[in-house]
Order: structure tokens, then sequence, then C-alpha cells
């Protein structure tokens, strides 16, 4: 792995609370939904606390003029949840970032080796040099979807450290991809596992991260 990629995992009890819930096989679909958004709004929380830009204010309190400090509205924010996984990371980090840009992101599934195709993208033409971007993918396994992604980004000249990627976790394999190709990289998530499985699964992981999201996992209704 590039000693530049920076893997932040944040030693919150919280967030290794949710983690647990949804690495149990048997937390129901609404209780993995709910972990899953808690784990977005805890981790960009994590991620944007040395990274929103700030101003100095007066204000006053009725009974005195007080110095504070305030989030700059002049600095955009553009929020990338990659679907399906990283639309449940991202109703949590809305709570966080609710005044945030968004734009939705689908990649047709991948098989190693084949081009990449986006079912949808809604990025905007151009990003501004002042724009921060945070990305929401569901998990990392081979890294694949979020080099694609990055990838995208990079064709629009988003890159280096106004760029942050939020995952719920991370597998070694998949870390190890991402840094020989974009170093320059800070990722927020809750683990890192440290193997694939035959299927390219993170193991232990969290199960089959759509199905259980969004309970899609049964032959019937």
């Amino acid at each position: 792995m590039a000693m530049s990629l920076r893997v932040v995992v944040p030693p919150h009890p919280l967030i290794a609370h949710w983690l647990t819930l949804l690495r149990d096989k048997s937390t129901p679909s609404p209780l993995y939904a709910t972990a899953m958004g808690e784990l977005g709004r805890w981790l960009t929380y994590e991620a944007m606390r040395d990274w929103l830009p700030q101003r100095q204010v007066e204000v006053e309190t009725g009974l005195a003029s007080s110095p504070g400090t305030v989030v700059d509205p002049a600095v955009p924010l553009l929020c990338v949840p990659l679907l399906r996984g990283g639309l449940g990371l991202w109703q949590g980090g809305q709570q966080v970032v609710p005044s945030a840009r968004v734009a939705h992101m689908v990649l047709e599934p991948l098989a190693s080796g084949v081009a990449h195709h986006w079912l949808l993208d809604t990025l905007p033409a151009s990003i501004g040099e002042r724009v921060g971007v945070l990305l929401f993918i569901g998990s990392i396994a081979t890294g694949r979807s979020a080099l694609a992604l990055l990838e995208r980004l990079g064709e629009l000249k988003v890159s280096g450290d106004r760029l942050r990627l939020i995952t719920t976790l991370a597998a070694g394999p998949g870390l190890t991809a991402i840094g020989e190709v974009v170093p320059d990289l800070t990722i927020y998530c809750s683990c890192i596992d440290g193997e694939l499985d035959a299927l390219q699964r993170p193991v232990p992981g969290i199960g089959e991260l759509s199905s259980r999201l969004y309970g899609t996992g049964g032959s019937s209704v």
C-alpha cells in the first residue's frame, strides 16, 4: 500500500457499536439500515472535523457581544453517494452537511478486466476549484468501484486534499489497489478487514450489503 494513502478508523464507541450490528447476521433489515445511517453520520462528522471551512463572527447574546465561529457557506461541498450501498451512508451523512449539493452515481456491476459503465451519472459538468467533494461508498472490497468513481472525478480535475471517501469498512486488498493508483486520498471507515473470500467479499464483512440494507434478499414478498 502506498504510504501516502491515509485510512482513518475513528476510535469511537458508537462507531464500534453500529459496526457490530451490521456484522451480526441476525440484525433485521430496518435496524441494519439504521446502523448504516448512524455509521454514515458519525463517519461524516469525523471526516468534516478538520475540513469544514470556518469564519469568525461577532454575535449579540442579549447581554453582551461575543466572538463566535460559524461554518463558512461561501465554500461549497459536493457529496457523491455511489448507489446502492453508499445511499445508506449518505442518509446519515446528510444530517451533518444538510446544505451540500448531491450527485448520485450508479455503476454497472464490475467484472475483473471489464471496462466500467455508468448507469447513472449526475455529476455536474464542472466542479470548481474550491469545492470539497465527499464520497460515500457502501464498502471497499477489491477497490474497483471506488477506483472507477475516483477516475471519473479525475476527469473533472478533482483529486488531492479536497477529496475524502467514507465507507463502512475496507478490505486490505482494496486499500492496496486504491493506494497504488490514487495515493493522495483520505478514507474514513469503521474498520479494516484483512482479506477477501473466494467471491471477493471482505471477511468477516457485513453480509450482502444491498440486500440486507433494502430487505431484498428473499425470493418472495
